[in-house]
């Protein structure tokens, strides 16, 4: 298997989905938890935050499978930051918190990810 190089922009953008996933990590909690919840001292919409452990290791080590794996939840998290957006004051900001972290960790991924996908592709033509 062909080792793969990674430029500066791509070791940056390994860099910067991990740092915002972690913050998408912190966001659920503290929204649910402290910030807005649903009611006071906390609603188990805290919950919503259990997925976003699990790849949290792989995605912090920049592993390709587990960042794979994280493109897949980013996306719900992002559809929930476009429904919230309508909500009342607070937590719209909240929302649009949400929906630009899942955007920068969706593109940060791709762009750390594209060196990996052209090295396997030769290697399942094979």
């Amino acid at each position: 298997m062909t080792a793969v190089v990674l430029t500066p922009l791509q070791r940056s953008a390994g860099r910067v989905a991990a740092a915002s996933w972690l913050a998408l990590l912190a966001l659920a909690v503290l929204w649910e938890w402290l910030l807005a919840p649903l009611r006071p001292g906390g609603s188990w919409l805290v919950l919503k935050a259990v997925p976003l452990l699990i790849p949290l290791r792989g995605v912090w080590r920049g592993e390709p499978y587990a960042l794979q794996w994280a493109l897949l939840l980013a996306p719900l998290y992002f559809c929930e930051g476009v429904v919230r957006t309508f909500d009342a004051a607070p937590i719209a900001r909240m929302a649009w918190l949400e929906l630009l972290l899942a955007l920068a960790f969706f593109v940060a991924a791709i762009v750390y990810l594209r060196p990996f996908k052209r090295v396997a592709r030769p290697a399942q033509r094979a």
